[in-house]
């Protein structure tokens, strides 16, 4: 199949691609699952935190980067947490409440 290039009409919009990786990657179930990742990196491994509700999502980033000590951002409804802490963060996850899971390698 091709894929268009270039068209004239203005109210064409671009097929969403489903097999990108983003903040859709896991089903919304409620549950708040935990990755490592160093793709993009450079080799620095950050903690990758998918699932959590929307209106939260700002206030745990801060929590746990003062509680943790270490920097982090948000991107995309994702909050990535820097370093190996993976175990570190599950225990706060858990103790605030939310359900956890472990995905990945």
């Amino acid at each position: 199949m091709n894929k268009l290039v270039y068209s004239t009409d203005p109210d064409w919009q671009a097929e969403q691609d489903k097999s990108a990786a983003g903040p859709g990657l896991f089903p919304d179930d409620g549950t708040v699952r935990l990755r490592r990742e160093t793709k993009g990196r450079k080799g620095a491994g950050v903690i990758c935190v998918y699932g959590v509700p929307t209106e939260q999502v700002g206030t745990l980033a801060k929590q746990l980067k003062k509680q943790l000590g270490t920097g982090g951002a948000v991107k995309k409804g994702v909050i990535e947490i820097q370093g190996d802490r993976l175990e570190q963060v599950m225990t706060l996850l858990v103790k605030a409440g939310l359900p956890v899971k472990k995905v990945g390698g």
